[in-house]
């Protein structure tokens, strides 16, 4: 059987087209490696990233609740504190209601002076002017019974407020707590 030239087979565009074909699928099953290479290396990198950010943010959780324990500590600490000024301001207070008392009996004091200086009428401005300072000593006194009145009821209202606020701190440091275990 005769054969025709090459140039004339008439397959011969079928192969060519089949083998221009077969180049560009390889061609393009290349850069699709080279692509599929290049979305593996930025998955690692951003693995790598997201492993680093998480191990920082694990140790500043913990450096938090640390710090949120150290706060409650101080906020306890400072509430215990309070409350022993706060009985010792109600010992002043009993102290100056009791100085107030014994100012009070000055004033029967100052008319049996009057009636010396009716005797002695050269003690009598002296001793007028003593039942002047005495005056302003009461009334010194009295402001400052008022004065520790009012402390009183501020160092109460602070103590509950200290003590709501450490609450606040522990629901706050609780949830943190969960996560004690984990840490490094």
């Amino acid at each position: 059987m005769d054969m025709p030239p090459p140039e004339l087979d008439p397959r011969r565009p079928i192969v060519e087209v089949m083998a221009r074909i077969g180049r560009e699928t390889q061609i393009t099953l290349d850069e699709r490696e080279h692509h599929f290479r290049i979305t593996d290396t930025v998955i690692v990198v951003i693995s790598i990233l997201l492993i680093v950010l998480a191990v920082f943010n694990l140790y500043y959780v913990r450096v938090l609740y640390k710090d949120l324990d150290r706060i409650v500590g101080n906020m306890e600490s400072m509430v215990t504190r309070l409350d022993q000024v706060d009985r010792d301001m109600g010992l002043v207070a009993g102290h100056v209601a009791a100085f107030q008392a014994h100012m009070q009996q000055m004033t029967p004091i100052t008319g049996h002076v009057v009636q010396v200086t009716d005797r002695l009428p050269g003690m009598r401005e002296d001793m007028s002017l003593m039942a002047e300072s005495m005056r302003l000593i009461n009334q010194d006194m009295a402001q400052l019974r008022q004065a520790v009145g009012t402390i009183t009821p501020n160092m109460m209202q602070m103590t509950g407020n200290i003590a709501r606020m450490r609450q606040d701190v522990r629901r706050i440091a609780d949830p943190m707590g969960t996560f004690n275990p984990i840490l490094p």
